[in-house]
């Protein structure tokens, strides 16, 4: 049987490597959205930056979605 204590001592480790996590994911999808942006703009030749402020905009919402949604089921 495994003695309580020790599961309290876990959980801020493995909650630790949960939002170590999510805060990647979050980098990394932004640096996509950015990266495929700016592709986007090269190919049409626009003076202005647009679809790299969309393409960041769009993956900033969907992914500050995508962590209410994990952390508000989180077990407390």
């Amino acid at each position: 049987m495994e003695d309580p204590s020790s599961k309290k001592n876990q959980k801020p480790s493995n909650l630790l490597l949960r939002y170590a996590g999510l805060a990647f994911q979050m980098m990394a999808g932004i640096g996509v959205a950015l990266w495929l942006g700016y592709l986007l703009d090269k190919k049409v030749n626009i003076g202005f930056p647009l679809f790299m402020i969309i393409f960041s905009l769009l993956a900033l919402a969907l992914l500050l979605w995508q962590i209410v949604k994990d952390t508000s089921r989180h077990d407390r």
